[in-house]
């Protein structure tokens, strides 16, 4: 029978819980780079990134005792990796970076003009991923968390529902929601568009 990966870092914490320090290390080697890119998405800096998550493994190897074995390990040091990055911008006063991530690079809402020679076309398709990052900004701290995890970082809405601490369902009508601004403010921009270009027609 396959042990299933949250067995694995089950098995290591609570070697970990027992005093056997190199079980922790694997769970650090383990999990270090996708954590990294995590806080890096925050904070815009990979020295400061790699800084903040050594912070989030000191602090879950402090807290160790607490973690309950019914819930995976990456999650929990997940949800600490994120909350660490956000105290940092906040103790910064850099609040306006909260989740900042450059989507422009995402496949979810990567804007491609139809016709890269046409320089309204570029510019169509630079308005609209200005939109998109404004309509991503403008929604609640629990709304653009939830949807960022989602679509940037690839969690399961169980995972999500783990890290914000808050109901499957709840996590749900949260990305809904926010796919539905999303899309709402592309319908009005493309819109504005075509009223605009009936009327250089006319």
């Amino acid at each position: 029978m396959k042990v299933s990966n949250k067995d694995l870092d089950l098995g290591l914490v609570k070697r970990a819980k027992a005093g056997d320090y190199q079980a922790f290390d694997l769970l650090v080697l383990k999990y270090q780079s996708r954590l990294i890119s995590t806080a890096f998405k925050f904070v815009k800096d990979l020295q400061i990134a790699e800084d903040l998550v050594q912070d989030s493994f000191i602090k879950s190897f402090k807290s160790l005792d607490s973690f309950r074995e019914d819930s995976s390990f990456y999650t929990w040091i997940y949800r600490i990796t994120v909350n660490t990055s956000k105290n940092y911008l906040v103790s910064k006063k850099r609040k306006d970076e909260l989740l900042q991530t450059d989507i422009s690079k995402e496949a979810n809402y990567t804007i491609e003009p139809t016709d890269k020679d046409t320089p309204e076309d570029l510019l169509h398709a630079s308005q609209l991923r200005n939109i998109i990052i404004e309509s991503l900004n403008g929604l609640g701290e629990d709304t653009k968390t939830a949807l960022t995890l989602r679509e940037f970082d690839g969690l399961s809405y169980e995972q999500i529902a783990e890290v914000v601490n808050c109901p499957v369902g709840t996590v749900r009508s949260r990305i809904f929601r926010a796919r539905e601004v999303i899309d709402d403010a592309i319908k009005e921009h493309r819109k504005g568009n075509q009223v605009s270009q009936a009327g250089t027609n006319s």
